[in-house]
């Protein structure tokens, strides 16, 4: 049988330093979303991997990212969101315009040939996919398409319209676990009949029914409503995992997605949000009741990945074994983590 990644890695603090810099450093994170920015001009800090990010748009439309960090003395330039035409330092008020520029530095001119022009705001790379916002801390990232792959033709053949959702709200949580064991919660529903009794009621989740693929650093899980009706615009479920951190579920029925990172915290702790869309004409009645749903999911999950950690974290075994049908999108993810910790 296959093995697990050692055990030793969910727990290493030298193992998460190394994950930051050679898989989080370079990769495209989800960062937010369009609505963050208003209808004018306007702002939203996030973050892509330890990098703090800040995203503008101006009244042009342009859309940019840059390194959320002054060039003064270090400092977090923004916080939040909100519509406003310039960003300022809270610690000396540099100011900086959307456009990255350096606007104003209180006391400059009493220093001979200040060098305005040269500091700015450090770009990075940012890209849409319909209303969601993606960064990378690289600003000669390859492009966002390249990432994504077959993610938004996938998304598109359910005869999901990502262009027409409109955000609804956020979710956000902390676990006692490591990101990699969060993920590969997300990466198999072997579990689905024994801890998620209600979603599997709902889903097909027996091996035949329940199709699982890879294609380059996605995977997706796809299954069918146990009881479809001919008003359900979904017939499906599909949930993507793009590598190293990101998850997406659409569930059957009417128009909805929620996509959110994986984020490492500490070697056993991370951060986890997730931003709902729901199509425009969706009922908020039923939107409750997957919001119920869904948020019930979630407690069973963190209940199984903290009980995870704290087995892992005992040292008592030092690596696990994969099904190799059931944990083939496990295999998958732990190849491309252990490829990119040896590089």
């Amino acid at each position: 049988m296959e093995q697990t990644l050692p055990y030793s890695w969910y727990s290493d603090p030298e193992i998460l330093r190394r994950e930051q810099e050679r898989i989080f450093r370079g990769a495209w994170q989800y960062a937010g979303h369009t609505g963050q920015l208003g209808d004018g001009a306007g702002y939203f800090a996030t973050r892509a991997g330890r990098t703090p990010v800040v995203v503008t748009r101006d009244r042009g439309g342009e859309l940019r990212a840059f390194v959320n960090v002054c060039r003064h003395r270090g400092s977090v330039v923004a916080e939040g969101e909100g519509s406003r035409e310039t960003l300022q330092c809270p610690y000396h008020a540099w100011t900086y315009g959307l456009d990255g520029r350096l606007r104003a530095a209180p006391r400059s001119e009493e220093e001979p040939g200040f060098p305005q022009d040269e500091l700015g705001l450090v770009p990075v790379a940012v890209g849409t996919w319909g209303p969601f916002v993606f960064v990378n801390a690289t600003a000669d990232a390859e492009p966002l398409a390249g990432a994504l792959g077959s993610l938004p033709a996938q998304v598109a053949e359910l005869g999901l319209d990502v262009d027409s959702l409109v955000h609804h709200s956020r979710w956000e949580t902390e676990l006692d676990a490591n990101w990699k064991i969060v993920c590969e919660n997300f990466l198999e529903c072997y579990h689905c009949q024994v801890a998620h009794p209600a979603f599997s009621e709902v889903v097909d989740v027996s091996p035949d029914a329940y199709l699982l693929s890879t294609e380059g650093r996605l995977s997706t899980q796809r299954g069918q409503l146990r009881t479809a009706t001919p008003q359900d615009e979904l017939p499906r479920a599909q949930f993507h995992f793009l590598w190293p951190n990101l998850g997406i579920n659409i569930f059957g029925g009417h128009p909805n997605l929620s996509i959110g990172p994986i984020v490492p915290l500490a070697p056993d702790r991370t951060y986890r949000f997730l931003d709902y869309f729901f199509g425009p004409d969706v009922e908020p009645a039923w939107i409750d009741e997957l919001m119920a749903f869904d948020d019930q999911v979630g407690k069973e999950d963190r209940a199984l990945v903290e009980a995870v950690q704290r087995g892992i974290g005992s040292g008592a075994l030092e690596r696990g074994v994969l099904m190799g049908r059931s944990e083939q999108l496990i295999g998958h993810f732990e190849a491309l983590t252990a490829g990119a910790l040896s590089e």
